[in-house]
């Protein structure tokens, strides 16, 4: 197994420690929480402006919001193909630009057609600036300081999340209308921002002969049969934390308790992302942190399983996934570029979140049927955990023999 390397001693708090980065990596953490601002501030209110604002049917609603899914999701590996092709920088300001221009035109729009125009534009923004952005911050970074990168990242990732609903609701209080047009100056400015300051880096492509061209570039990531197993293997991760959207605030019931819930999740990983991560780096190798990480996801659910839907339960329940994410997340990142071996590291970005979509998805249909099913007995709560106790085991066998090593083969 890799053993993880440890950070010679603290760097101190998340404005600290980024100072310590290149400007580069600096703007990238600027870029994930403008993002995260910019969408979070929108999307969380978009169902109910087409409702109620719109007066548009259940079936149009969710037409509108899952053309926007299947569009990010549809396009990932294009977008990471894209990446490794033109470099890192044309493809994050192409998405920050047309999410600019997607947000822009929701504000807007009136008709169903419209309405669909600008949720994909907003789904492809994201399929295209999503694998550059993790990509060309691995790069940036380095191979010593991936983790602590990553680690960083997903505190400004975080607070993006926490902010964005405080700030979206104080607008659309006034109008949805606002709300979207701020939204997209934000892209625009982050637009801006990134075409002036962002540097220009070499693509992450493979120099040898037989992997040049579209098919070489498409052959060597489909093929790597380790990177399949490990993207099976986190799709569980996925589909447990996005319990948090869907079982736990089905389970809490009213506004109150699930923006509780958000707000505890989202101040755990800012929190105790950083001291999480320096105490993984000191104690356990990569592999292990992995198998942690989904074993803990999957103990979350033990807690509302025992002592039932209460609030203090799913609360519980809520921290414990987030530590387990706050685990999980800079070393499943990490893994990502390390199974690529640097080689079309952006492709395997995208790969890696086309089969988290749609496991997502399909964890979500089999969570909403069992709940129909069962109720909320302990039984969906039992499942759940199952499937991350089930992940972690999995990984585990794949840890064995150093398959998920810097370097290691992909047969």
């Amino acid at each position: 197994m890799t053993t993880a390397t440890a950070p010679a001693k603290a760097r101190g708090g998340i404005w600290k420690q980024s100072r310590t980065f290149d400007p580069a990596v600096r703007l990238l953490f600027l870029n994930q929480l403008t993002i995260n601002l910019g969408f979070y501030m929108l999307m969380p209110y978009l169902a109910a402006h087409l409702a109620d604002g719109l007066g548009m049917a259940a079936w149009a609603v969710g037409l509108v919001l899952g053309a926007r899914n299947l569009s990010q999701q549809g396009m990932f590996l294009v977008g990471g193909a894209l990446a490794d092709r033109l470099g890192f920088k044309p493809l994050i300001v192409a998405g920050c630009a047309l999410r600019t221009v997607g947000f822009g035109a929701l504000a807007f729009a009136q008709s169903l057609p419209m309405l669909i125009a600008a949720s994909l534009a907003t789904g492809l923004a994201g399929a295209l600036f999503n694998p550059a952005v993790r990509a060309c911050l691995a790069a940036e970074a380095g191979e010593e300081r991936r983790v602590e990168a990553f680690a960083l990242f997903n505190t400004y990732y975080q607070a993006g999340i926490l902010l964005g609903p405080l700030l979206g609701v104080a607008l659309t209080g006034v109008s949805f209308r606002l709300t979207c047009v701020v939204a997209a100056v934000l892209f625009a400015g982050l637009t801006l921002v990134q075409l002036r300051y962002m540097p220009v880096r070499a693509v992450s492509g493979s120099g040898d002969e037989g992997e040049k061209g579209e098919l070489g570039q498409f052959r060597t990531v489909l093929a790597h049969r380790t990177f399949w197993l490990f993207s099976l293997a986190m799709t569980g991760s996925y589909v447990l934390s996005f319990q948090v959207y869907l079982a736990l605030p089905l389970a809490a019931g009213g506004t109150g308790p699930t923006t509780a819930l958000f707000v505890v999740s989202a101040l755990v990983a800012l929190a105790g992302q950083l001291r999480i991560t320096a105490w993984c780096r000191r104690r356990l190798s990569r592999e292990r942190c992995l198998v942690l990480g989904l074993g803990l996801m999957g103990a979350a659910f033990l807690v509302p399983a025992v002592l039932g839907r209460g609030l203090v339960a799913l609360l519980l329940c809520a921290a414990v996934l987030a530590v387990a994410n706050a685990v999980l997340y800079p070393y499943e990142m990490d893994t990502v570029v390390a199974l690529s071996r640097g080689r079309w590291v952006a492709t395997h970005y995208g790969l890696y979140n086309t089969v988290c979509g749609i496991g997502i998805t399909l964890g979500n249909l089999g969570t909403g049927a069992l709940l129909d099913v069962t109720g909320w007995s302990a039984a969906p709560w039992l499942v759940l955990c199952a499937v991350g106790l089930g992940c972690a085991a999995a990984m585990a066998l794949l840890a064995r023999g150093g398959r998920l090593a810097e370097g290691a083969s992909g047969d």
